[in-house]
């Protein structure tokens, strides 16, 4: 694990590396101006390497940074983020079970609040309804804690809203155009590229903590695990934001929608309600749609008309309005 908070001396090497402006820099002169050894200046090397930067040997000139990292670790992640709260803490993990987990077990601590962890695969990730989520590597796999001041009645409303931020991000980033299918998935071209959850601790009637947890489907192989998935339950294809091959990177679209969730977080803590919900509608694909929500042993079939306050789908069916708070559409 590495920290945003945490001070490593190959980050101190990484730092020199670029600032020389992809020229070469010796060992020598990396070991003076930290005054560390030769040995620790290799090791640092060594190390940066392993955490996916290209770093250039030669024997009399000594080290050139050639290529940056795609892995969303915290100096990288912090370098930039215009966020006032989300990013303050940044936990990174090469491997972990699941962010949510390891988010649950440090989120009573009030410091915490905004701390983000992050991690490049997960062994056992979840998704929505306690199913298992996929985590290969080229995805982004993140948590989010937060200890909001809101009712509870938002913390149903907050994973669209937070699909929203998403969308918006990949908006501006990407260029695409994204659709958000009811009640917190994002699509592309009708396959699924990302969902969200939230885990709540209530005590005395008041949010404890909330935790979000992001699955993006960003460079991964699509078709493969589609293969792996077809047959789980509500499954209607995975996509990719971007192509395997491609040389775009994931930490723009990260910084992007960290600021874009916390904007909407802030919007929701004012009671900002209609407008996140407005904003959500235009780019639904589930509203004005004739749709079958299964929520549990209950099936619903009828057309979707709205979200709600609190998030619930409100469905026109046979006559009667239904809200539903939790299901899967198809």
């Amino acid at each position: 694990m590495y920290t945003s908070v945490d001070s490593y001396t190959f980050v101190k090497v990484l730092s020199l590396l670029k600032s020389s402006h992809s020229k070469y820099l010796s060992g020598q002169k990396i070991s003076n101006t930290l005054k560390i050894s030769r040995v620790a200046v290799w090791k640092s090397i060594s190390k940066i390497r392993r955490l996916g930067y290209k770093v250039q040997a030669h024997q009399k000139l000594g080290y050139k940074l050639i290529k940056s990292t795609d892995y969303l670790v915290p100096w990288e992640l912090k370098n930039g983020i215009k966020t006032k709260l989300i990013g303050k803490r940044i936990y990174y993990f090469d491997t972990i079970d699941s962010t949510q987990n390891y988010a649950a077990r440090i989120s009573s601590n009030k410091k915490e609040n905004g701390s983000v962890v992050i991690a490049r695969t997960q062994s056992h990730g979840r998704g929505r309804l306690k199913r298992k989520w996929s985590s290969p590597k080229g995805g982004i796999w993140l948590s989010v804690i937060f200890h909001p001041e809101f009712e509870i009645s938002n913390a149903t409303l907050f994973p669209i809203v937070s699909s929203l931020a998403l969308c918006i991000a990949i908006e501006k980033v990407l260029k695409l155009k994204p659709k958000l299918k009811w009640p917190n998935d994002v699509t592309l071209n009708n396959k699924k590229v990302a969902g969200m959850l939230v885990d709540v601790s209530v005590e005395s009637n008041s949010i404890e903590h909330m935790i979000l947890g992001v699955g993006i489907n960003f460079k991964i192989d699509a078709p493969k695990l589609e293969k792996t998935l077809k047959n789980t339950g509500n499954f209607y294809g995975i996509g990719s934001l971007t192509k395997l091959g491609t040389n775009i990177k994931p930490l723009k679209l990260v910084q992007a929608f960290l600021l874009e969730l916390e904007n909407a977080y802030q919007l929701l803590t004012k009671g900002k309600h209609q407008s996140l919900i407005k904003q959500w509608t235009r780019r639904s694909s589930t509203i004005g749609k004739g749709i079958t929500v299964h929520s549990g042993r209950t099936k619903i079939t009828g057309k979707a008309i709205r979200v709600d306050y609190d998030g619930a789908l409100v469905i026109f069916s046979k006559g009667k309005k239904h809200r539903v708070l939790v299901g899967d559409v198809t």
